[in-house]
Formats: structure tokens, C-alpha cells, sequence
């Protein structure tokens, strides 16, 4: 009966890789669209667009949800995003990467250096300002189709080992931002709307242990759940996560509803959701940019953190772990490609544009532009420094 599953992962994990390039370059592209829109006679159209209102209304004003299309785009489509994230940590940690202890310690401590080191610079930059503070997780997040789009863009270059690698960091590090989220980025609780998430949550946990395979029934009871906790002032994000955990990994017959709806959602947000997302949060004017805009402490601060921080904390605390033998380095990778992957690592963007929205939510719109402008600093950085390392080590190697 494991054979088939395995067989499934394997394939499941191909079909990633996959999609990844083709999603890390579509990604890219709605970037410098949004960014080209916003320094162009469509500037205020793209605002415009940008914050166009969308209103529901279910049991004739019971519950009503009224939201410009970006919160729209951040709230519920990521909601999506993070419900694919969930399935994937979940396959992973049943199935895959993260199944055995003795693979699982090297992404874990890479990702928790790779967390806190960008966020301790960050801080040291912005310390004194409490408004500026509220920042410090933008820089702690790595964008694994960004990331992974360009070592597949690479291909042989990079051994596969590293990319099964950066994936299961990545994994990582967004479970790690969904903490985050959770406990550093919720206000003003609704405790009404939070304990109807509570037995939300209960009886999807009760479907899963009735032995329920059929989707359906967890999707509908997921989505009460996203209405739910939007109204309790946790980020409605969180709902996809837990919903994911509820989906069977096993079903009838060797099927895998889990597996069955990885395959399914993969395309649609790799295609659609992220790129979506990119556009709509990544247009900023460039106009009146100089240096000190740049220096700015928390454009530096992000800046820093993603190209500095991941790749220190992604590449020292692994190499602490395999001096004391407790890990190896993946197979096939050299101390130099090990490095220039964790550099690469600094591609922080949508993950880190979404956290920056909701850090300086309600704040100036300079923080707004600064936060931008940093996580595309750190971005394009990480990528070019990053790619030339890896290329420059394949050549070594041969």
C-alpha cells in the first residue's frame, strides 16, 4: 500500500519543480508589470484598480464583507496560497522530505537561522522606532517560487539534492511565517467569532477521524471557517492552513485525496493567485528615488536582511550542524553551491510584501514605499549575487 503513495510523492515532487520555473518567471513578469504601470500615465488607473470595491453580502446583511479588490487578493486568495502550503508541509511531513528525523534537522536549522538572523538586522537597524519595529518579520520569509524557478532556470548547474533542499526549507520558513501571523500580526479578537472557528476547525478533525474522503464536505466547512476568523481579527489566511492539515493523505483504493488536490490547486495558484498577488501588491512609483530613500532604515533594514541575513543564517547554521557531524551537506553540492543557494534564499517576495502589508496596515504611505522598495532591493540582489555564485561554482566543479 506505501508503494503507490511513494510513487505518487516522487511524481508530485517532479510536477513541482516543474511548475515552479514556469511560476517563479510569470511571477517575475506581473512584478515588473505592476512596477512599469505604476511609472506611467495608467498610474492612477492602477490605483484605482487596485482599491476597487468588492462587497459580499450572504443572509441579507447577517454577514457582510466589503473590501477593496488588494484585501480581497490578500485575504481570501491567499487564503488559497496558504491552503497549498498546508498541503504540501502535510505530504512532507508524512511522505516526504521532512518524514525522517535524520533529514528534517539540517531545513529546520537552516530555516530558523534563516529567520532570525534577517530579523535581528533589521531590528539593530530600526531599534527606537516602534512603528518601524512592527517590520521585523519582512525580511524573515523566502519566496519558494521565485527561489526555485531560478535554480531550475539554471538546471544541471545545480545538483538536484539542493533544490529538494530549498524546498523543504522553504516549507519551513512559511510555517514559521504563519506563526508569526498568528501570534505577532492579530488584533482586537473577537472572542465570539474565534471560538465559532474553534468548532470549525473540531469538526474538521472529526471528519478526517470518521474516515471521510470526499473533499467537499472539508472545502465547505473550510471556507465557514475563513469567515469566521476574518471576523475574529486573526489574518483569515490561517484558515487554509488548518483546513490543508484536515485533507486525508490516504483515500480508497490507493487514491490520495491530498495528493489529488495538490496536483489540482498547484497550476491555479502558481498561475493565477501568485501572479495576481504580485501585481496587485508590487507597483510602486519610483519617481524622487535617491539614495537617501534607499538608506532609509527600514528599506535598508528589509534590503539587508533578505541578502545578508538569509545568507548567513541559511548558510552558518547548517555548517555548524555538519562540522559536529550531526548532518551532511546535500548530495552532489559543494561548500560553494551550498552558499550560493543560500543566498538565493534572500528572494523574499510575496511572502515578504505580504507580511510588510500587513505589519504597516492602516500606516503612511511612505512606510508603504518603503517596504517595497526594500523587498525589491533584497530580491534582485539575492537573485543576481546568488545565480552568479552557483553558476561560478558549477564551473569550479567541473
Amino acid at each position: 500500500m506505501l508503494k503507490p503513495f511513494l510513487a505518487r510523492t516522487r511524481e508530485s515532487l517532479r510536477n513541482f519543480f516543474d511548475l515552479e520555473a514556469s511560476a517563479g518567471v510569470c511571477l517575475a513578469l506581473a512584478a515588473l508589470l505592476a512596477i512599469i504601470v505604476s511609472n506611467s500615465p495608467l498610474a492612477s488607473l492602477y490605483e484605482t484598480f487596485t482599491h476597487f470595491p468588492g462587497e459580499i453580502n450572504l443572509g441579507e446583511g447577517l454577514v457582510v464583507l466589503k473590501k477593496p479588490l488588494m484585501v480581497w487578493v490578500n485575504d481570501l486568495w491567499m487564503a488559497v496560497f496558504f491552503f497549498l502550503v498546508g498541503l504540501e508541509l502535510k505530504r512532507e511531513l508524512m511522505v516526504g522530505e521532512l518524514s525522517n528525523r535524520s533529514q528534517i534537522a539540517l531545513p529546520m536549522v537552516a530555516a530558523v537561522c534563516g529567520m532570525a538572523v534577517p530579523s535581528f538586522i533589521y531590528s539593530v537597524i530600526n531599534w527606537g522606532d516602534p512603528i518601524a519595529m512592527r517590520g521585523w518579520a519582512i525580511p524573515a520569509a523566502t519566496d519558494i517560487a521565485f527561489a526555485l524557478g531560478v535554480l531550475m532556470l539554471l538546471g544541471s548547474r545545480v545538483p538536484v539534492a539542493l533544490k529538494i533542499f530549498l524546498t523543504a526549507v522553504a516549507i519551513l520558513d512559511d510555517m514559521g511565517a504563519i506563526v508569526v501571523i498568528a501570534i505577532f500580526y492579530t488584533e482586537n479578537l473577537s472572542l465570539l467569532m474565534l471560538g465559532a472557528s474553534l468548532a470549525g476547525v473540531a469538526l474538521l478533525f472529526a471528519l478526517n477521524r470518521a474516515g471521510v474522503v470526499i473533499v467537499v464536505p472539508y472545502v465547505l466547512v473550510g471556507i465557514a471557517i475563513w469567515v469566521f476568523v476574518l471576523k475574529s481579527g486573526v489574518h483569515a489566511t490561517l484558515a487554509g492552513v488548518v483546513t490543508a492539515l484536515a485533507i486525508p493523505l490516504r483515500g480508497k483504493e490507493g487514491d490520495s485525496p491530498l495528493l489529488r488536490m495538490e496536483h489540482a490547486l498547484h497550476p491555479w495558484v502558481a498561475f493565477g493567485i501568485l501572479p495576481a498577488f504580485a501585481f496587485v501588491n508590487a507597483g510602486v512609483s519610483l519617481e524622487g528615488i535617491t539614495m537617501s530613500t534607499l538608506l532609509d532604515p527600514v528599506s535598508l533594514g528589509i534590503a539587508l536582511g533578505l541578502f545578508l541575513g538569509k545568507a548567513l543564517g541559511i548558510f552558518i547554521g547548517p555548517m555548524v550542524l555538519i562540522r559536529l557531524g550531526l548532518a551532511r551537506l546535500p548530495d552532489g553540492a559543494t561548500w560553494l553551491q551550498f552558499f550560493g543557494l543560500s543566498v538565493l534564499c534572500g528572494i523574499g517576495f510575496t511572502m515578504s510584501l505580504f507580511i510588510g502589508a500587513l505589519a504597516f496596515e492602516g500606516q503612511s504611505a511612505v512606510l508603504e514605499r518603503a517596504t517595497k522598495l526594500g523587498v525589491l532591493l533584497g530580491s534582485i540582489t539575492a537573485t543576481l549575487v546568488g545565480s552568479l555564485i552557483l553558476v561560478l561554482a558549477a564551473r569550479k566543479s567541473r
